[in-house]
């Protein structure tokens, strides 16, 4: 199977689970910025729920963009907001230590454009992930991709995939098992096994 799918701020599962079982990747960067989805947007387990993680970006409804042309707001500190959070989450979690050294570049180096920011979070989890994934990028945008599957619609925050395993997560007593939150949630609580997860997965 050949995939087409979008590169996302800390992808959820069901875009892992859709590329760990994928021949060949296409990452869709030719297509037009839309706001509200997981272009720069992460879903973490906080002590109270499902908790957001948005990265700031300059853009309007008004004048169109394309998604490699947005530019984040870099005027606020949100990567140590959302280092932060990570650490509130996940400090207690069993891989958090053995992980988060591998991920601080993404939190200590400022970058211009929220694709460019993308892109370099996939190359590092997939070095965490020893998945050895090569991804190709798009060079046109086409509506109705030939040849690839596309599961660009994955993007979108209003579509649910619920059918994944459950897992330790590390507030699974207070709230119970929230389903395909960022990969990060299963690294930091499955370390190594989450390669074998994903690959156990059904969408």
């Amino acid at each position: 199977m050949n995939c087409l799918i979008h590169p996302t701020y800390f992808p959820n599962l069901a875009h892992f689970a859709i590329m760990v079982s994928a021949e060949v990747i296409y990452f869709e960067v030719c297509d037009n910025y839309q706001k509200q989805t997981h272009r720069n947007r992460t879903e973490i387990y906080g002590a109270n729920g499902k908790l957001a993680l948005t990265v700031p970006v300059t853009y309007t409804q008004k004048n169109r963009q394309l998604y490699k042309d947005v530019k984040i707001a870099n005027e606020n500190n949100w990567q140590l907001l959302h280092l932060k959070s990570l650490q509130s989450a996940y400090s207690m979690s069993p891989f958090f230590e053995y992980y988060i050294d591998d991920l601080m570049p993404l939190f200590e180096k400022q970058y211009n454009y929220i694709l460019d920011f993308n892109l370099k979070c996939f190359e590092i989890l997939n070095n965490c992930l020893q998945l050895n994934i090569s991804p190709v990028e798009t060079l046109i945008f086409e509506k109705k991709p030939k040849d690839k599957t596309d599961f660009r619609k994955l993007v979108n925050r209003n579509f649910e995939v619920n059918s994944f395993e459950p897992y330790t997560q590390v507030f699974t007593e207070k709230n119970g098992f929230i389903s395909n939150l960022s990969i990060l949630d299963v690294l930091f609580n499955q370390g190594p096994n989450t390669k074998l997860y994903l690959k156990k997965q059904n969408l």
